[in-house]
């Protein structure tokens, strides 16, 4: 009986815990700057260790081995390495790999969703000279250029999700060309593929209402989206912020084939629902 009373106040603390946000809010956050990906030592990285637990308690951890700067909240990377820290109360943060590689391709450090205008950049050690840049998605060259060193993914697509890497010429005796390592890009959806709902069946004098569903991004969940209602390909509605769309008297010219677009702001997205088929009889 005892144990189950236990077990009884272990469970109202967890619901506690949860309606107040506090389960798998406490986290170790590690941030970069500059903000791109793979970070690289001669651009002078600063490691920030962020979470909850006590400020200026903070533990580094360098190739898996506790490090100096004890203590320190951040500092200035000199050495390249993999870097974790950890806050009392909040634990390890995810590992962050300072790279002195020759070449490298990076990707800012965001959350990438469709739509966004995102370049990558290769870059040589210390900022020197790369010519007859290279760039692959996979194994396929998307984009060659002789002289130039970025390439642009804008605007995003979830196609542009994948492995990303460069090649170039460094102008070195021993090794003419260099090639870098893949950086993983991933495209999130802005919005879900909308859904179009509506009666099928209605009498002429009928109120009709419909609603174009669509789910954003919990990553950009206040995105200003715009909706367009179609009947047989004719737009006859929007576009418009509100889902739904209102007819308040219906005749039986207003049966037909009904779709809805969801887009973004600027049109960069746009997502069709399937079509749902309404048809208005006589009385």
């Amino acid at each position: 009986m005892a144990g189950d009373t236990r077990m009884a106040r272990k469970v109202a603390l967890l619901l506690w815990a949860q309606t107040l946000g506090l389960v798998g809010a406490q986290t170790t956050q590690l941030l970069v700057e500059p903000r791109w990906r793979p970070a690289v030592l001669w651009d002078r990285v600063t490691l920030t260790c962020q979470g909850s637990g006590t400020a200026g308690a903070t533990t580094w951890y360098k190739d898996g081995q506790r490090w100096g700067q004890q203590g320190l909240d951040h500092f200035t990377v000199t050495e390249s390495g993999t870097y974790t820290c950890d806050r009392p109360g909040t634990g390890h943060s995810p590992p962050v790999t300072i790279s002195k590689a020759r070449l490298v391709l990076q990707v800012p450090v965001q959350e990438l969703l469709e739509g966004d205008m995102v370049t990558l950049r290769c870059r040589r050690w210390e900022n020197m000279l790369v010519t007859g840049v290279r760039f692959y998605h996979g194994d396929k060259e998307v984009e060659r250029s002789l002289n130039g060193t970025e390439l642009s993914l804008s605007p995003l697509q979830l196609n542009h999700s994948g492995r990303y890497s460069c090649r170039g010429q460094v102008d070195s005796k021993v090794a003419p060309w260099a090639h870098s390592a893949s950086v993983t890009v991933t495209v999130h959806e802005l919005f879900s593929v909308p859904v179009l709902e509506g009666p099928p069946y209605l009498t002429v004098g009928s109120p009709l209402t419909l609603s174009c569903l669509s789910t954003p991004s919990p990553l950009r969940p206040r995105a200003p989206l715009l909706h367009v209602f179609y009947r047989d390909r004719q737009v006859v509605g929007g576009p418009q912020g509100s889902p739904q769309l209102l007819v308040p008297t219906v005749g039986v010219s207003h049966s037909g084939n009904y779709s809805c677009q969801v887009q973004s702001e600027g049109g960069a997205v746009r997502k069709s629902s399937t079509r749902l088929h309404i048809t208005v009889h006589s009385e």
